[in-house]
């Protein structure tokens, strides 16, 4: 695939709790949108379960943890997942860039984005960028990226709650890197604004029947 059909766009953004119940708590008290009843699933292979907030077509929230219910998976988790604490509070950690040529996108990035794997959840079924300790290069400010195999996008399927992504604001000590990140996956630089700073920090500008509201 030439770089012209390549396509990249925000996916979704990942919002990491101790548990699902603390996250979606969290989401709805920040967003004034409730998240119940819960649409979500199980992820076998990394031992854990999630809840989706729609935020428009082809982009969705979502709060992830780790399933009580499901055996060890054997590997570290995604999402840093393995390193939360029991005082962690609920956070927006990462976010996830989709691309319709995941592998040419993951080699064109000047920070690596970490191992495509194969993924599957009830009817769907992607692959998705992984390090294998499950850490998130640029504490979280690095997206993942992601590549669906499969028809409808889950936004499809999600109930309407009046939410839509306005735009991810990044501040990082490797702005720049990340800028170039930006540029070389084709990102519509519209979508983020990337900042250098010495604490890093995502926030999310997301429209919400009440007004904007900021998640991070």
């Amino acid at each position: 695939m030439n770089t012209q059909s390549r396509q990249t766009e925000i996916d979704h953004l990942v919002v990491t709790a101790r548990t699902l119940a603390e996250g979606m708590a969290w989401v709805s008290e920040r967003l004034g949108v409730s998240m119940m009843p819960r649409v979500g699933g199980k992820h076998i292979r990394m031992g854990t379960h999630n809840a989706l907030l729609s935020l428009g077509p082809g982009a969705y929230l979502e709060v992830i943890a780790i399933d009580p219910a499901a055996p060890s998976p054997g590997r570290a988790r995604w999402f840093a997942l393995d390193g939360l604490s029991t005082d962690t509070s609920p956070r927006l950690a990462h976010w996830v860039v989709r691309s319709n040529d995941i592998e040419a996108s993951a080699l064109a990035s000047p920070i690596d984005p970490g191992r495509v794997e194969n993924m599957r959840r009830a009817g769907l079924r992607w692959l998705i960028t992984v390090a294998p300790d499950g850490s998130m290069a640029c504490d979280g400010l690095m997206p993942s990226l992601i590549q669906w195999q499969t028809r409808p996008h889950p936004a499809a399927i999600l109930p309407e709650r009046g939410c839509r992504l306005r735009r991810l604001e990044l501040h990082h000590p490797r702005g720049r890197e990340l800028t170039q990140v930006m540029q070389a996956i084709y990102l519509n630089p519209e979508q983020v604004s990337v900042q250098e700073a010495e604490q890093p920090r995502l926030a999310a500008v997301i429209l919400t029947p009440d007004g904007e509201r900021v998640l991070g």
